[in-house]
């Protein structure tokens, strides 16, 4: 689980945003203290992710919320499941029920899209890992959900590896240059990547002794000529990435062609929400 200063950041940007300083329907119909009783409920089957994020957003609103989470994260559940029930007064559970499900939602969705990948390349060997197309604000809570749905963390920033895109080595002139400029300086717990856009792309970036080689945008016949070359040319074993257009559909083909990792941003760009909703009990 993420660190709560780290989800709290995110929770109180959203409810500000949503609740402001009042709640107008609530403010007018109901008292304070009046308490009531709330459940969530799974309207299709999915992967758990983010019970206890839901749960924050309303024992911020009031510490006196009671939470029962009955799924924990990276647990899955099916259509009519309860997953979680709720406490307290009413207006706080009112007032925190759409941010509190905004991000359920979500979460869910991206952890179920990542367990779908996870199992379609069951037995392959490859990793499947997210990317750093996240939502602006997100990128943590999306990154665990990934994990949540068996999946890996790729960077969470610029400065947790160096990656050397088509841009930088365009820019710099070569994949040999940006290699040595990068290898010169970057300190020994470092691993420096480089995306390659064709076989002899591969070929520079092995020459050049890069720790982790991206095969970006390639075909599936492209990817696993790449590989064959590597592997028969390597001196150390070097980690192959796939990357680009990479869906639920094609990432097992991709992934038989012998490659390590499968990067996929529609892991958490292009999810749709888990479809879930709260229910007051009357």
């Amino acid at each position: 689980m993420l660190p709560w200063y780290v989800a709290d950041e995110v929770i109180q940007r959203a409810l500000k945003e949503d609740a402001h300083y009042l709640d107008l329907s609530c403010a007018y119909l109901f008292e304070p203290a009046q308490a009531g009783r709330a459940y969530l409920l799974a309207n299709a089957a999915g992967v758990m992710c983010g019970g206890e994020i839901f749960t924050r957003v309303f024992t911020l609103l009031d510490s006196s919320i009671e939470a029962n989470v009955l799924v924990k994260d990276g647990g899955t559940f099916q259509t009519g499941d309860t997953l979680l029930e709720l406490e307290g007064p009413i207006a706080v559970l009112l007032q925190g029920e759409r941010t509190a499900l905004n991000l359920l939602q979500h979460l869910c969705g991206v952890a179920m899209l990542t367990s779908q990948v996870v199992s379609a390349v069951e037995g392959s060997g490859a990793l499947v890992c997210d990317t750093r197309k996240t939502l602006p604000g997100l990128r943590a809570l999306q990154k665990y959900a990934v994990t949540c749905g068996g999946g890996r963390n790729h960077r969470f920033n610029l400065s947790d590896g160096v990656m050397l895109k088509d841009n930088h080595i365009d820019a710099c002139g070569s994949i040999a240059q940006a290699v040595q400029r990068v290898r010169a300086k970057i300190g020994h717990m470092f691993k420096i990547e480089v995306e390659t856009r064709n076989l002899d792309e591969v070929k520079q970036a092995l020459a050049a002794g890069a720790d982790v080689i991206m095969l970006d945008n390639m075909t599936v016949d492209e990817m696993r000529e790449a590989v064959q070359y590597v592997r028969a040319n390597e001196k150390a074993p070097v980690p192959l990435e796939a990357s680009g257009d990479i869906t639920l559909e094609n990432a097992r083909e991709i992934a038989l062609t012998g490659v390590n990792i499968l990067s996929l941003g529609a892991l958490t760009h292009s999810v749709k929400a888990a479809n879930i909703s709260m229910r007051m009990v009357t």
